[in-house]
């Protein structure tokens, strides 16, 4: 594979040599080249193909063949795909059908059940609040007599307090009455005595007045005495 690799190239080398040094036409931009050097090395180009190369131009020859081989796959590959997807579209709705319908069951077994408890417990609501009423009932009952009976205590009570202020009111008025009897005794007594105290008091000025002005007529005499010779 090697040596025809190299020799393709020195193949590519001498035609390049060849053009290179061709003769140039004048007033042109056309060469003259040797016809038969240049058809000797194209085929000596053509016959050191790589085995490769010339498949790929059979590959190119048989693309027709080989475009209507993958035209014919392709369509039978579709095919088979509709045919798979209509399957998988039948099982889907199928399966769909299958969850609808648990579902459904699911739903109205659900909805039972929350019936029947809510009518379970509408009715121990309904026993509850007749138990409920019939005590609030009975407490009412038993908070009216007890105000009843309080009520008549205290009706009794209010009487008797009534009694006994109205008692002791009476009480009152006798002792403010014997409080101003004593009262004006006192006040008599209290000037009773005043006048005795003022009376005792005159008199013993009065004795005290005499026995100084015996004392003062002594002092005098005394001092006659002494004054005279």
């Amino acid at each position: 594979m090697t040596e025809v690799v190299y020799r393709l190239y020195e193949t590519v080398d001498e035609l390049t040599t060849v053009i290179e040094n061709a003769r140039s036409v004048p007033m042109s931009s056309s060469c003259m080249v040797p016809r038969d050097h240049l058809l000797d090395l194209l085929d000596d180009l053509r016959e050191n193909l790589p085995e490769e190369v010339q498949q790929a131009g059979a590959i190119v020859e048989q693309r027709a063949e080989i475009l209507q081989q993958a035209q014919a796959e392709a369509e039978r590959l579709t095919g088979r795909t509709r045919s798979e997807s209509e399957q998988v579209v039948v099982a889907a709705r199928r399966q769909r059908e299958e969850l609808v319908g648990t579902a459904r069951r699911q739903r109205d077994e659900i909805l039972t059940q929350a019936q029947a408890q809510a009518d379970e417990l509408l009715a121990s609501a309904e026993e509850e609040a007749e138990e409920l009423l019939a005590e609030g009932r009975r407490l009412r009952d038993q908070l009216v007599r007890d105000g009843q009976e309080q009520r008549a205590e205290l009706i009794a009570a209010g009487q008797a307090e009534h009694e006994r202020l109205l008692t002791e009111t009476e009480v009152y008025r006798t002792a403010v009455d014997r409080a101003d009897e004593l009262g004006a005794q006192t006040v008599a007594e209290v000037a009773r005595m005043r006048a005795e105290v003022d009376d005792y008091v005159d008199s013993r000025l009065a004795d005290f007045g005499n026995t100084l002005a015996h004392m003062a007529r002594s002092v005098e005499k005394a001092r006659d005495n002494l004054r005279s010779p």
